[in-house]
């Protein structure tokens, strides 16, 4: 019997779990409610923070309560242009400006915007990372939704009261600086404790991996392993169906 795997390691998680007491915390946009839907809320950015693990900045936006005589924060994600200072205004009256929350059927065609919901009320969900935006391409008044293009390029049809911001995620570029040096990459790895660095099983010892060992680097055996194998052995392709290349693409793709 080998010794306990990485694989196992990584399962049993303990130091392999990210540090996420450094986040600030879920970025959404405010609750949907009476003043939204009927006007426009204002709201004032007192501070952009960088959050941990996310590539996108984050802006603290104050709004005042709608019911009680006090104020309240929301994280929202920060748009390129945001400044601290700045009033930032959210409803279906809200004017079409960089930062400002209003729902896709004030959009008019042709307008960048971020942090789509996909359902209305979900406080957001769509392109939010660093860099990313939706095109709003038409509005279908028979059907009450608005068609967008996703970052991907997909093209999806999702209901004209969902709200977006208008601009695109700040912190864009961010992948186009090279790392330059392997400890740039190890820190970049850490914040969200992915895998790093990846090294195939066969270039391992045989008392590592069920892959290592061999006097060339080679598998030796097949790789498909059974859903109920122990830990130690269950490494490769886990209850696989199928193997090998996936021919042939998608027939009648939506445009």
């Amino acid at each position: 019997m080998g010794k306990c795997i990485l694989a196992q390691r990584r399962g049993a998680g303990s130091i392999f779990t990210a540090h996420t007491h450094k986040r600030k915390g879920a970025a959404k946009l405010r609750p949907l409610d009476f003043g939204e839907r009927r006007g426009f809320v204002k709201g004032t950015i007192r501070e952009i923070v960088h959050d941990s693990g996310r590539g996108a900045p984050l802006a603290l936006v104050q709004f005042r309560h709608p019911y009680k005589f006090k104020r309240v924060q929301t994280r929202m994600i920060a748009v390129e242009g945001m400044q601290t200072g700045q009033f930032v205004y959210c409803g279906k009256r809200a004017e079409l400006a960089i930062g400002n929350c209003l729902p896709l059927k004030m959009v008019p065609e042709g307008s960048i915007v971020c942090n789509v919901e996909l359902k209305t009320g979900d406080r957001g969900s769509l392109a939010r990372a660093s860099g990313e935006y939706c095109i709003v391409i038409s509005q279908l008044p028979d059907q009450e939704k608005t068609r967008i293009k996703l970052p991907s390029g997909e093209k999806k049809s999702i209901s004209w009261n969902c709200r977006a911001v208008v601009g695109i995620v700040a912190g864009g570029g961010r992948t186009e600086k090279p790392l330059l040096k392997a400890g740039a990459a190890k820190h970049a790895a850490k914040a969200k404790r992915k895998c790093w660095p990846v090294i195939r099983g066969v270039a391992r010892n045989p008392v590592e991996h069920p892959h290592g060992g061999g006097n060339h680097q080679h598998v030796g055996h097949p790789t498909t392993v059974q859903r109920a194998c122990p830990p130690g052995q269950k490494s490769g392709l886990i209850a696989a169906r199928r193997t090998g290349r996936h021919r042939g693409g998608q027939q009648g793709k939506e445009a």
